[in-house]
């Protein structure tokens, strides 16, 4: 009686709007609540209708929420504490074993260095994971003076801990936003707990979570986006709130995070983009809502999640600009302009003429990354390549042999004025300071890229012939443009065969002392490869201006970065005999990866995920298909179903179908990229993946009551949540040497106690 007054009282409070606001909640156990039974042409609203937007009815979007979703009662906060205990003892454990460098510590811990010292240096991915290392490791008392040279290299006295041990924190908090994340999801603590414990037992995710490393940094920022962007989801009822703002701005400043740790954290974003489309078209079919309203919603989500997370992103290469003034070893592959704003540079305060001219001396730096300064030498190439004349290549370093003086194309005119100074569309030629010999190409084959023509260096005091005729193309000019220092991407067209000076980035034999290929390329697209610029310029018949006034502005600095970055990230190729993962290796757990030890005397590390866990994902991943195929069959047949299977196939479409975005978003890119690929790049899509086990196996336990009555359906649900708990924890206990070091024979030498844990050949530990 009790029930249905309560009932009957909720009912009519509904109807009232600003007495619903102040209702109280009536206390029904699950157990005890009815439903109306479904027929074939009952239609259910979604479960985010067109009420909950505008927060009329926030009953009904929390419809599935138990009374403690809120508000955690001890018995759920306690597992909860549980698994945050856990993730942090297992992450932390060991954290200075070895104490030596491993894989690519080398990289990482050498630019945290960078950053303490100011040094600037080169790297292909944005630069907010590195300037964290490098944080991390200032506050805690490392110095910056280890070299890390190579994997191997003893620390001995220096302070590594402090860097090691922020990564390892950042993945300590990986396992808890999946338990957070699969909660909001699925209103289940049992899938929840079930991903937890997936993540937190995962020897490979422990083991790359332990050193000095972007990925930990990176899978922080993808997962607190989207733990971000799901709590903002759960606000929709209540909008423009200071939770629904708070939320928001969160998703936005981890966007930011992702993307300025590595560029795939522009797969986070294209899941968030297309979960905010998904919403806005929900808000735009909702009647109760006017276009202005809409319109709010729309800018609301423009400021959160995309100027908000722009202005993060500069402002976090605005910093990285400041910090690293220094001239360093990434001096190299940007452009004059960029290298006159380093400390240390010879361009920096340097002064010198402002434009090119006539019987100038200048060095000429090709626009590609590592393309090089145009170099010659008194040495021939080698007999069968080409012509036998003087070699020109392009040397990465400053040389005297850098220099070239500028003439006009007569020789018996070459002697300049005051104010001869070099346009766009010239005719020039141009001498090598050192040899007398004259840029030169003709119709012979490159050395290397057998399509293109030789370049030489021909003749002798500037006498020479035809061939040494160049024209100066200012990009992007036109014709009496003067060619400014520094500034002005020039390419030199040969006049006779047409082509176009070349650096091919190819490395020549010992023959041409391993510096870069240079050719004349009858292919005449503008490409780095064929664009120089000017870089130092001697002209005593000049007055000389401060090369202050020729340095980039903030803008041009950053989209040079990037375009820096991106030619730098295309251009990692495989090397030849080089192992090269492959995306389908990835979900089956095919091949791991050395991060320490090669032999029975070394302490190894071995990054291999706990197979047990990566081989229940994959299945799991079948498994969900067949069962999202089978519910969507039932429902649109109009199946008789219980109120139980609808929200869990509500949860397996929406919560699940998220879920499967995202791991898709994060794993098949790969498939398209022609770069090198490693192992440790399925970690993004594998948090994915392990998020959809836990619900798809929970939802597959709490079905068993389709096979057997209670209370048999209950029995086989928690002698399958325990089988499920000890194989995992088995795995682990027999796999952890690979995380926490092992010693001894190797896994395929005789006498090895790792043997016995060689499932797949492929494996090497």
């Amino acid at each position: 009686m009790a029930k249905e007054e309560c009932i009957t009282q909720e009912c009519n409070i509904a109807k009232d709007t600003s007495i619903l606001r102040n209702r109280k909640t009536c206390p029904t156990s699950e157990k005890n609540q009815t439903f109306p039974n479904p027929s074939k042409n009952t239609h259910y609203p979604p479960e985010d209708d067109s009420q909950a937007s505008n927060g009329m009815s926030a009953h009904r979007s929390n419809r599935g929420r138990t009374s403690t979703s809120d508000e955690p009662s001890p018995r759920e906060l306690l597992p909860f504490l549980l698994m945050v205990g856990l993730s942090f003892s297992t992450r932390l454990y060991k954290i200075t074993e070895p104490p030596h460098v491993c894989w690519d510590e080398t990289h990482f811990g050498k630019m945290g260095s960078y950053y303490i010292n100011r040094t600037f240096f080169f790297d292909v991915h944005p630069p907010l994971g590195k300037m964290l290392i490098g944080l991390a490791g200032y506050m805690t008392g490392y110095d910056g003076t280890f070299p890390f040279i190579k994997p191997g290299d003893k620390y001995e006295h220096h302070n590594y801990w402090g860097m090691r041990g922020f990564c390892a924190v950042l993945g300590s908090f990986l396992p808890l936003f999946a338990y957070l994340i699969v909660l909001e999801l699925s209103q289940s603590h049992t899938a929840a707990l079930i991903t937890a414990i997936l993540l937190i037992f995962d020897t490979g995710c422990i083991t790359i979570s332990q050193y000095i490393l972007l990925d930990p940094i990176l899978m922080f920022f993808i997962m607190a986006a989207v733990l971000s962007m799901v709590k903002f989801n759960q606000q929709r009822h209540r909008p423009f709130t200071v939770p629904w703002w708070l939320w928001l701005v969160l998703t936005g400043v981890n966007l930011a995070g992702a993307l300025g740790v590595k560029f795939v954290g522009l797969f986070v974003i294209l899941l968030v983009g297309l979960n905010t489309v998904s919403d806005l078209w929900r808000l735009l079919g909702d009647l109760s809502l006017s276009l202005v309203d809409v319109a709010k919603h729309l800018l609301a989500r423009v400021a959160g999640l995309i100027l908000l997370p722009l202005f993060f992103y500069i402002t976090i290469f605005a910093i990285h600009f400041v910090v690293l003034n220094k001239s360093g070893p990434g001096d190299g592959f940007f452009s004059s302009a960029f290298q006159s704003r380093l400390i240390g540079n010879n361009l920096h305060n340097a002064s010198m003429p402002e434009y090119l001219a006539y019987g100038s001396t200048i060095t000429i730096k090709n626009l590609r990354i590592a393309g090089g300064y145009l170099h010659s030498h008194w040495h021939l190439y080698p007999e069968g390549v080409g012509a036998k004349q003087q070699q020109v290549t392009a040397y990465l370093h400053k040389d005297y042999n850098n220099l070239w003086l500028v003439h006009r194309q007569d020789v018996n005119n070459s002697q300049s004025g005051a104010n001869d100074l070099v346009r766009h569309g010239d005719i020039i030629r141009l001498e090598h300071k050192e040899t007398t010999r004259n840029l030169h190409s003709h119709l012979h084959e490159a050395p290397l890229t057998k399509k293109h023509f030789q370049v030489t260096g021909y003749g002798i005091n500037g006498t020479g012939d035809t061939n040494d005729i160049w024209q100066v193309d200012v990009c992007g000019g036109r014709k009496g443009d003067l060619v400014k220092v520094l500034r002005s991407k020039v390419r030199f067209l040969h006049r006779a065969t047409g082509c176009v000076l070349y650096s091919s980035g190819k490395t020549l034999p010992k023959w041409g002392w391993e510096q870069v290929e240079v050719t004349c390329s009858p292919y005449l697209k503008e490409t780095p490869s064929s664009q120089w610029n000017i870089e130092d310029h001697i002209n005593p018949k000049l007055p000389n201006i401060s090369l202050s006034v020729l340095k980039p502005h903030f803008l041009e600095i950053l989209l040079e970065s990037h375009i820096v970055m991106i030619r730098g990230n295309s251009g990692l190729k495989p090397k030849d005999n080089e192992i090269n993962s492959k995306p389908w290796h990835w979900p089956i757990n095919y091949q791991g990866l050395r991060f320490s030890g090669v032999n029975e005397t070394e302490y190894r590390v071995y990054l291999l995920g706990n197979p047990v866990v990566w081989w229940m994902n994959l299945a799991s991943l079948g498994l969900y298909l067949i069962m999202v195929t089978v519910a969507s069959i039932a429902l649109q047949r109009g199946v008789s179903v219980d109120q139980k299977r609808r929200e869990h196939s509500s949860v397996l479409m929406r919560g699940g179908g998220l879920l499967l975005l995202g791991w898709l978003l994060h794993y098949a890119p790969f498939y398209t990229m022609g770069r090198i690929l490693y192992y440790h790049h399925y970690f993004p899509a594998m948090l994915f993946s392990t998020m959809l086990t836990g619900i798809t196996l929970d939802i597959l336990l709490k079905s068993a009551d389709l096979l057997l009555r209670p209370p048999y359906c209950d029995w086989l649900q928690r002698i399958g949540q325990i089988l499920l708990l000890f194989s995992v924890l088995y795995s682990f206990y027999l796999f952890h040497p690979l995380t926490y070091g092992m010693t001894g024979p190797l896994a395929h030498e005789p006498g090895s106690s790792m043997a016995r844990l060689k499932w797949m050949d492929s494996w090497e530990f």
